[in-house]
Formats: C-alpha cells, structure tokens, sequence
C-alpha cells in the first residue's frame, strides 16, 4: 500500500524540486519503504512506498515501455498475474512482476476500459506526456482514497489531503455549508469535503484532464437486484460460501506476512477461519479491547483464535491511551473522525504492525447483507405504520408529546419507544434517518446553531430515490453502501495506513458485491436476524455461540469517560470562544447539553463526540493553533 502526490497545470513551469518532497512528506506513514518523484514543464508526479508486491522492482513512478506513460498508484490488484498473459500476447513487454505495470499495460492497451478488467483496491493518475492527458480513477467500491482540487488552472491530487494543503496556491478554509451534513451524521457523504474547493473522487469513477477538458464520469455501480428463477435456500448459502472462499484466496497475495483482525464477531471470524486452511504458515491474528470489561469483545476473539488455531496477540487500551491519541489521529484522518471506534482500529493495526504488513478484515458484510438492527426496526416500523395511521392525528401527536415530555417512564423503555412510530413522525427522515443516523436531528440543529441549516440529508436521500421501484431494504442497503460504507472504509484505510499497515477487505470483492446485490431480501434478513445468509453459509466452521451472538458494533466507553471529572479539561474545548465552533453554535444550548450528559439525565455521547472532532479539527487544520498542531505528532 502507498501514498500518491502530485500536480498539473496547464501553463508550464518549473516548481523547485522541493515542492513534490512537502506534498509526499506529510504521508510517509503510507510508504516508509521508498520514495520516488516524476517531473516535466506541466506535471509532477510523486509516491510513497510500503512495499508488498515485487519488493525489488516495483519503485514509482513508473513508466512505459516509451516512457510516454508514467503512474503514481496505490493499492493492489489481485488478478494482475492473470490479466498478464493477454497483455504480452498484445506485445506488451514486462520489466517487473507486479501490479502496477499491469494497469499501465492494461491502460495503452484498453484505455479507460482497462478498469472493467480489474479486481482488487486501487486509486493512481497515468500522466501521458505526448497529449498532455492526466487519467485518474478510484475502485469500485471506494477502498482506496483519491482527494483532489481543480480551479481550472491547478489540478492535484492525493491520496491524504494533508498532503494537497502543501501545495502554496490551496490553503485551508471550511466549508460551513456542510456543517449540518457533518452535525448529523459524522461525516460528508458526497464528494465535497469539509475543506472548500477540495473534493473527493467518488467510487466506481474515473476522471481526466486534457489541455482544453475536465470531465468525471462512473464506470461501475452496484448492480439492481433483478427477478431470478426460482431457487432453493440451499443453493443460494453454498455460493454463497464458495465466493466468499474466492474472495479471501485472493486477497492472500503477497510477499510479505499477512495477518487478520479479529473481533469476534461473525464477520472478521468467518475470514479468518477460511483463510487459515489456505496459509502455509500460522495466521497471525489480533485483537483490541478496553480495560472495562463491558465494553471488550475480547473474550469471543480468544474464543474463535481458540477453535481455529490461530496464533492470537491482544493490545488493552484505556481512557488515557484513547484520548492521548486523539489529536495525532485527527491528523491522519484529515477531517473530524466519525466513530469513537477509529481510535480502537489504529491500536490494533499498531499492534500488528509490529509483525505484519498486511491484514484482512471483515468489513462490509453488514451492509452488503444487513446486519444493522436499524434494517429491521425500520421496516417493522413501516409494516405497524398503516394500522397506526388509523388512530386519529391529534391523538398520535399528543402520544408522541407525552413519550418525549414525560419522567414516568424508565430511560430504557422510554427511549425504545421513542425508536419506534409511537415516539416519531412518519416520514422516512423523521423513522429512520434521524431514527437511527442523526447525531444532531434536523429539529435539534434549530437549537444548537445561531443559523438556519441547509437539508442534512440530500446525499442519502439522492440514493435512495435512485432505485424507486427496489425493495425498502435493498433500498435501504444501497444507499448505505454509496454513504455511509465509503466512511468506513475510509476510516479503515486511514487508520491502517497510520501504522504503516495495509488492510485487504475480502467482503467488498467486487464479484461477490454483485452476487450479494441478486440475493433476495429474505435470505438478508429473516424475521430480526441479519446477515441470515452469511451465517448459515459460516456456521459449520466456526461455534454457534459466535455465529448468533449478538452484534456489538465495536463499542467504546466514551460515554461514562465524558460523564468523569477527568473529562472536564476535554469538554471545556467545546466551549473556547476563540475555536472554530464560536461563530456558529449556541453556548446556552451546549452548556445545556453537556450539563444533561454529565449528570447521566441524557445521553449525549455522538452529538459531544461530533462537536469536539469538529472542534480540534477546525483549530489544528483551519486556525492551526500551536498547542493543537503540538500535540498531532
């Protein structure tokens, strides 16, 4: 795995040799391996090495055969050996064994089409010098990362957006219009960034740049379900098993050891168990958990390295550990991180990193077969919604009134309540999005900010309503994928990256997303079981108790953490007139709200989370205070 840098314009020039050194320098930790540089009067091309494939000779940027072609690329190819053969036969000549001669064979022989033939995780730009053309393109499902800025004149790109910020003609500015986007669900889910004028290359796109055009088009989505022949349950659970099996072969290329991440859910333990027949040596696994035991899934991983013979490390971190990496983790992530369990996934990957450099994890699978409770509650919703309406709509808002309003009711029940149509309006924003996603709901933003803010849910929504005629849950699961999946993996990439450590997803295989988008809705969810299929197609190798328990989801203590005294120096971040949030929140609100948190009346925990992310991100990147930026190495 790698870092890309670099730059066009279309004046030429000559920006000083040192230039390309700052744009590549703030993303070491991606390729502490080796650098290398490309430049000409209109582009400069830079990368950073963790070597994988071809340890010897697969340095970058690297050209053609004619030198007319040169790329900066990062991630892997899983079937590059096999798209070899028919390069050759088109007589193409090879100088190395690995991938990234292939995407630059593949390109001259294919053009933009040589994505199609790929698999694996990849974003690069292909610099062709004769035509002055820049070629970039992301994978399918957004594994690896491309950030970019064009203002008609400069167009750069790379794979951390620290390192775009190097660059003297873009500075840092925020861009508020997303302040609402952010405040609700942790994150931007479109291609703009909470950085103005610098986007993201979406999934599944490609881009180029010619002397006189701009132009982005997709080349790949996730395929519509489509009626199918009638088909027993028993063959759909054994294809699926036998992709799955693919899937995980393949993503055991490598020349250097692999390990896997195991948390002891279905998912990570599923990949792990295939993937130990197919390894010569033990398979290396690891594991995080936090000094209180209620919030630790360590148990069920010892369990599964237990009963697949793995060769098991743990790493323990506690309050102290959590928040001293904040600020340092910010960094790497370039904007406010959306999940306190971002913090848990780079002790992780330190830990393995000390014998590994590449993992496999078990991402993806929740969204692909819906294994988010948030799936089932939100269609039992709907299946109660019609009888529900028979009730008089005065009577229902008097119900929904006294739910939120009254003490009578226990915390836990009143709040399941409020889960359900009883306690929520009857739109798909008020029963499910602000339901199950909203940290801060479109209501309560009209409290917290000094100004009215924009629609918080047009890129979910611009989803949803792309596939009108599917079924509530394959159109629940798409627009999951196209939002909220591209985060995680995100987050999976930026977190890894920051231990130097590269991360393979064998659920996101793009073969087995298409097989996964054909399987009918019952074998996803059966009754409140996600995930039916997957777990039936898993269940004979690994232990039952594993295969049903209970979903997680990674949990932190961050909640009783921010309700101790020791949380005061943190919480008193939010309310620094001086910090990035000062323009546009309401203190009485805020005050308000973390009084409630702190004294255990309400629990607070994503919205405080939200609002102190954005905080230390806006004083490191956007004002650059010095204690802050002291503190993120």
């Amino acid at each position: 795995m790698c870092g890309i840098a670099g730059f066009v314009t279309r004046s030429p020039g000559s920006p000083p040799d040192s230039l390309l050194a700052r744009m590549t320098d703030p993303i070491r930790h991606r390729g502490p391996d080796a650098s290398g540089f490309y430049r000409d009067p209109y582009a400069s091309l830079g990368h950073r090495r963790l070597s994988i494939i071809d340890v010897r000779d697969g340095h970058q940027p690297m050209s053609s055969e004619d030198g007319a072609l040169w790329i900066t690329y990062n991630g892997e190819i899983f079937n590059h050996a096999n798209l070899r053969p028919a390069l050759e036969k088109a007589g193409h000549r090879y100088r190395t064994r690995c991938d990234t001669e292939t995407i630059l064979h593949a390109y001259e022989q294919y053009g933009p089409d040589c994505l199609t033939h790929f698999r694996g995780m990849f974003s690069f730009a292909i610099w062709d010098k004769n035509t002055r053309t820049l070629f970039c393109a992301r994978d399918r499902l957004g594994k690896k990362p491309f950030y970019y800025f064009w203002d008609g004149r400069l167009f750069a790109f790379a794979s951390e957006i620290k390192a775009l910020l190097e660059h003297p003609a873009i500075s840092p500015r925020f861009e508020e219009s997303l302040l609402s986007e952010y405040l609700t669900f942790g994150y931007c889910s479109g291609d703009r960034t909470l950085f103005t004028g610098i986007r993201k290359l979406m999934p599944g796109h490609w881009l180029r740049l010619t002397p006189d055009q701009f132009e982005i088009r997709r080349y790949w989505d996730i395929p519509e379900p489509a009626s199918q022949p009638p088909r027993d349950d028993r063959d759909w659970i054994a294809e699926c098993r036998t992709r799955l099996e693919e899937a995980v072969r393949t993503r055991l290329m490598s020349d250097v050891p692999l390990g896997m991440f195991l948390s002891g859910g279905v998912d990570s333990s599923a990949v792990a168990a295939l993937m130990k027949p197919m390894s010569d040596g033990p398979v290396k696994t690891f594991a995080v958990g936090y000094r209180e035991q209620a919030f630790s899934e360590l148990s069920y991983a010892r369990q599964v390295a237990q009963a697949i013979g793995t060769e098991h490390h743990e790493v323990i971190m506690g309050r102290d550990d959590f928040f001293d990496a904040l600020l340092q983790l910010i960094w790497h992530e370039d904007e406010p991180i959306a999940w306190p369990s971002s913090v848990s996934l780079y002790f992780v990957a330190r830990l393995a990193a000390q014998q590994v450099k590449v993992v496999l994890t078990g991402e993806g699978s929740d969204e692909l077969f819906a294994g988010y409770a948030r799936y089932h509650f939100y269609l039992l919703n709907q299946r109660l919604l019609k009888p529900y309406r028979t009730i008089p709509a005065p009577l229902r808002d008097s119900l929904r009134s006294g739910i939120a309003a009254t003490r009578l009711l226990n915390g836990n029940v009143r709040r399941k309540l409020q889960h359900s149509i009883l306690g929520r309006g009857e739109s798909l924003e008020a029963l499910y999005l602000d339901n199950f996603y909203a940290g801060f709901s479109s209501a309560e933003q009209q409290h917290l900010l000094t100004a009215p803010a924009n629609s918080t849910y047009d890129s979910y929504l611009h989803y949803w309503n792309a596939r009108p005629d599917a079924s509530p849950l394959a159109r629940m699961l798409y627009a999951d994928q196209k939002t909220y999946l591209v985060e995680l993996l995100m987050k999976q990439d930026q977190m890894s990256m920051a231990a130097s450590i590269e991360s393979r997803v064998p659920f996101l295989d793009h073969p087995f997303v298409e097989f996964a988008a054909a399987v009918p809705d019952r074998l996803k969810l059966r009754g409140s079981t996600g995930k039916y299929i997957l777990k039936r197609a898993v269940e004979d190798i690994l232990p039952r108790e594993i295969v049903y328990r209970k979903k997680l989801g990674f949990p932190t203590p961050l909640r009783q953490w921010l309700m101790e005294p020791a949380a005061a120096s943190i919480l008193a971040q939010l309310t620094d007139r001086d910090g990035l949030l000062a323009p546009y929140i309401d203190f009485t609100y805020l005050t308000g709200l973390l009084t409630r948190h702190q004294s255990g009346r309400e629990d607070a925990t994503d919205r405080i989370w939200r609002l102190l992310n954005l905080q230390l991100w806006g004083k490191m990147f956007i004002l650059q205070k010095a204690d802050v930026l002291a503190g993120r190495s």
